[in-house]
C-alpha cells in the first residue's frame, strides 16, 4: 500500500513540472487580440516599443476579419515590456496603436469608428 502511494505520489509530481514546464514555454507576453474595427486585417505587425521598424506580418497570407479572435504567442525568451501593434487593411491603409504593455495585458480589442482608432485592453 505504501508503495503504491509513493507511486501516485511520483507521478503526480512529474505531471506537476510537466504542466509547469509547457507553461513556462510561452511568451509573458501572449495576449488575444479582437478585430473589432469593421475591416478585415490583411497584414498584422507587433514590435517592440524601443525598436524602430516593424518585425514580420504575422498573419503571412492569412487574414483576420472583422469579429474573428487571434492568439498571439510570443517566445519565452522576449523581455520586451511595450509593445506597438500596427494593422493594414486591403487597400494598404495602416493603424498604429503604441506603448501596449504586454506584461499587464491580456486581451486587446481593436475598434475603428467614425475615423477614430481605439483599443480596448483587459
Amino acid at each position: 500500500m505504501i508503495k503504491t502511494q509513493i507511486q501516485k505520489l511520483i507521478a503526480i509530481v512529474a505531471v506537476s513540472f510537466l504542466v509547469a514546464s509547457m507553461a513556462s514555454a510561452q511568451g509573458k507576453q501572449d495576449f488575444t487580440l479582437h478585430n473589432n474595427t469593421g475591416v478585415e486585417i490583411h497584414k498584422l505587425f507587433i514590435s517592440p516599443h524601443d525598436v524602430n521598424e516593424w518585425e514580420e506580418d504575422i498573419l503571412g497570407k492569412d487574414t483576420l476579419a472583422d469579429g474573428e479572435t487571434l492568439e498571439i504567442n510570443f517566445s519565452r525568451k522576449e523581455t520586451a515590456k511595450l509593445w506597438d501593434l500596427k494593422i493594414v487593411d486591403k487597400e494598404g491603409t495602416s493603424i498604429e496603436w503604441e506603448n501596449l504593455n504586454l506584461l499587464e495585458i491580456s486581451e486587446v480589442t481593436l475598434h475603428f469608428k467614425d475615423g477614430k482608432a481605439t483599443a480596448e485592453v483587459k
